[in-house]
Parts: C-alpha cells; structure tokens; sequence
C-alpha cells in the first residue's frame, strides 16, 4: 500500500473471529433479558463501558452480570458465557500480519476487558504452539489497560503520540463504522472492514 508507514489494528473481527450473538444467546440461557441493548458495537455508557476502560473489577463486572440476570449462577457460568463470543485466530491473518512485520510498523487497538483478554490469549496460545499474539505488533493497546476506548479522540491521539506517528502515513483498520470515523478525525487513515471482508484482501 502506498503512502503508508504504519498500521494500527483493530483485533475482534479483524485478527480475531468473534460471534456476539454467541454470547448474547448465553446469556439469554442464564436469564438475562434484551442483553442485545447493553451489549455490541455502540452500547449505552454503562458498567460495559466502565469495565472496557478499567474503571471496575472482574469481580464488580460479574456481580453487575448477575443482578441482570436475576436468579442464581454462578461466576463460572457469567465467566464462560461472557467469553463465549471468542473464535479463533485464523492462520492466513497471522501469516499477513508476519508478512507486513517486515514492511510497516504493526500496532494493535482492542477495546476489549481483563476476562476477553485473558481468555483470546490463552486460544492463541493454544492455536499457535504456545505464543504471544502481542509479539506481532511493536505494541499492543487494550483498553481496559489504557483506561480509553474507542471511538474517543484521546485515545487514538495517546497511541499517536506515544508513538511518534505521522496520522497522514498511519492507517488504521477496524470492522466498526463509528472506530472508523473517530480515527479520521484524529487525521488517521480509516479503513472500514466491511461484513464478509478480510484483512487479506486488502491491496497490501
């Protein structure tokens, strides 16, 4: 790709194959009603939202689970339907991202949470003869850890800065309109990753 010295990706979706009616259908098993309305892409400011950016626990977050869901379960049963949602890393995504390694500078930007985290780690490790998926990018930025979110502005600008990028020789890859259009207004290229479109095909 021309003009470009640097890719910012985004890992649900993109890297990593995700299906949230998994977890919502999970939910849903346990009880919980309209967990569609807090959950996905654009939610509500809510405890999601305040567990993506770090500001509770994993314990705070599940006891939240449970008094939404309304009858008794247990932590492992909120812990496994919440992790439900995560695939797995399809090899011909990794093979690229080793190929661009030796092309651009590689970062990642996930707005994802302590338990996602830990449990996506543990499938790649699993999927790659015990691996780190952070090894294929100069570094990684999950937002519980960073303690911002897309699509704010600060945190595009943070992960620039901290960086020393150029925004105008910098793109930035997510499957969501609205992370798309926050990162274009912070001067990076945007690209949306449509429905059914890979990584892969993109014109490297």
């Amino acid at each position: 790709m021309l003009h470009i010295e640097n890719i910012i990706f985004d890992l649900g979706g993109v890297i990593l194959n995700i299906d949230n009616k998994k977890t919502e259908e999970a939910f849903s098993k346990l009880g919980a009603k309209h967990f569609n309305q807090y959950f996905g892409h654009g939610f509500a400011a809510s405890f999601f939202r305040d567990y993506e950016i770090g500001k509770i626990s994993d314990q705070q977050f599940i006891n939240e689970l449970k008094k939404m869901i309304g009858t008794p379960v247990s932590d492992k049963m909120i812990v496994d339907a919440w992790n439900a949602l995560l695939l797995d890393f399809p090899i011909k995504r990794i093979a690229l991202l080793n190929e661009l390694r030796t092309k651009y500078r590689l970062f990642l930007f996930s707005n994802t949470n302590a338990l996602h985290l830990q449990a996506l780690r543990l499938i790649y490790s699993s999927e790659f003869a015990g691996a780190d998926l952070d090894d294929h990018f100069e570094k990684a930025y999950y937002s519980h850890l960073l303690g911002m979110r897309k699509p704010d502005k600060e945190s595009y600008e943070f992960i620039i800065r901290e960086n020393k990028l150029d925004p105008a020789l910098t793109l930035f890859v997510d499957d969501a309109k609205i992370n798309v259009e926050g990162a274009n207004a912070t001067g990076l290229k945007g690209f949306y990753l449509e429905p059914k479109m890979e990584i892969t095909d993109i014109m490297w």
